[in-house]
C-alpha cells in the first residue's frame, strides 16, 4: 500500500501502546485500550487459565492444553492485529470451559459437560447456583469490559479472532481460514472479494462453523445493534502454531482487513496502515 509507514518511531509508539494491558479481573484483559484506529479486536477464547479455587475441572494436562480449553494461537494473532491496526483488543483471561464468552448464559454449550472427545467432569451435573456463579465471574465481567470499550471507541469495524482444530471427531478439515458472519455480511463479502490478493490458504465462508452453530453470538450481541462492520475469523491452529507463523498470519490478515475496509470506504490514517510482512 502506498501510504504504508514502517519506521522505528512508529514501532516504538505501537510497542508502547501494546504494552498498556489492563487485566480488569480474572475474566478479561483489555490490551491497547487507547488505540486510535477504527477497529476493535476481540478474542474470547484467548486463555486456558483455570482459577485455583475452581481448579482444572478434572481435566488431564493434555485436555487443558488442547483446543477444547482455548483457541491456541488466537491471542498472538489478535495481538498482532491490535498492533498493526492500532486497535483496542478485548481478550478472555480464563478458559472457555469455565464459561464460553461467545455464548449467552442460557446456551447449552456455554458451560459444556463434554467438548468433542473430552469429558469435562467439573461441568457435569453443575447446580443452577454454581452455573450462575460462573456467569457472574466470567460472562458478566467480559461483556461489561467489551461494552465499555465499544461505547468509548464507537468503532466502525469489529473483528473477532478464533482458531480451530485441524481434525474434529476424527475428520480432517480442508478449510484453513474461515470468514464468518451473521446477518451482516458486508465486511465478510469485501474480504472474500479480495482474498486472493492477500492469502493463499483455502478460505471458506461460514466454515467450519456458521451462525447455525451459535458461534456468532458476540457479533450478534455487540456488533449488529451498533451497525458496525463485523467479521469473525477462524484460523486452523496448525497454521499458527509458533511465534513466526502467528506474526506472519497477523500481518497478512491486517493487510486483508485493511483492503476490505478501504473497499467499504473505511479509512485508516497513514500511520495506521499495516505494512506487508
Amino acid at each position: 500500500m502506498k501510504n504504508c509507514l514502517h519506521n522505528s518511531k512508529r514501532s516504538a509508539v505501537s510497542d508502547m501502546l501494546q504494552s498498556r494491558s489492563t487485566t480488569q479481573n480474572e475474566a478479561v484483559q483489555v490490551i491497547n485500550p487507547d488505540g486510535l484506529g477504527p477497529v476493535v479486536v476481540i478474542c474470547e477464547h484467548a486463555s486456558n487459565v483455570f482459577p485455583a479455587d475452581i481448579g482444572t475441572l478434572g481435566l488431564s494436562d493434555e485436555a487443558q492444553r488442547s483446543h477444547i480449553a482455548w483457541d491456541p494461537g488466537a491471542l498472538a494473532v489478535a495481538q498482532g492485529l491490535s498492533r498493526a491496526l492500532d486497535a483496542p483488543l478485548v481478550a478472555g483471561a480464563a478458559s472457555r470451559l469455565l464459561f464460553d464468552c461467545n455464548r449467552p448464559p442460557e446456551a447449552a454449550d456455554a458451560i459444556p459437560p463434554q467438548s468433542e472427545l473430552f469429558e469435562v467432569p467439573g461441568n457435569i451435573a453443575l447446580t443452577s447456583d454454581a452455573a450462575a456463579e460462573r456467569v457472574r465471574r466470567f460472562h458478566d465481567p467480559f461483556n461489561a469490559a467489551l461494552r465499555t470499550v465499544l461505547d468509548t471507541k464507537a468503532p466502525q469495524v469489529i473483528v473477532t479472532v478464533h482458531s480451530f482444530t485441524p481434525v474434529y471427531y476424527g475428520t480432517p478439515r480442508a478449510v484453513e481460514i474461515g470468514v464468518l458472519h451473521d446477518t451482516d455480511s458486508r465486511l465478510a463479502d469485501a474480504m472474500l472479494a479480495c482474498a486472493a490478493d492477500h492469502v493463499q490458504e483455502n478460505i471458506g465462508r461460514n466454515d467450519p462453523y456458521g451462525p447455525e452453530h451459535g458461534v456468532t453470538h458476540t457479533l450478534r450481541h455487540h456488533a449488529l445493534p451498533r451497525g458496525a462492520l463485523n467479521v469473525m475469523l477462524e484460523i486452523r491452529n496448525d497454521l499458527i502454531a509458533d511465534r513466526d507463523s502467528q506474526r506472519a498470519m497477523a500481518g497478512r490478515l491486517a493487510q486483508w482487513i485493511a483492503s476490505a475496509m478501504a473497499a467499504l470506504d473505511v479509512s485508516l490514517t497513514p500511520s495506521e496502515v499495516p505494512c506487508p510482512h
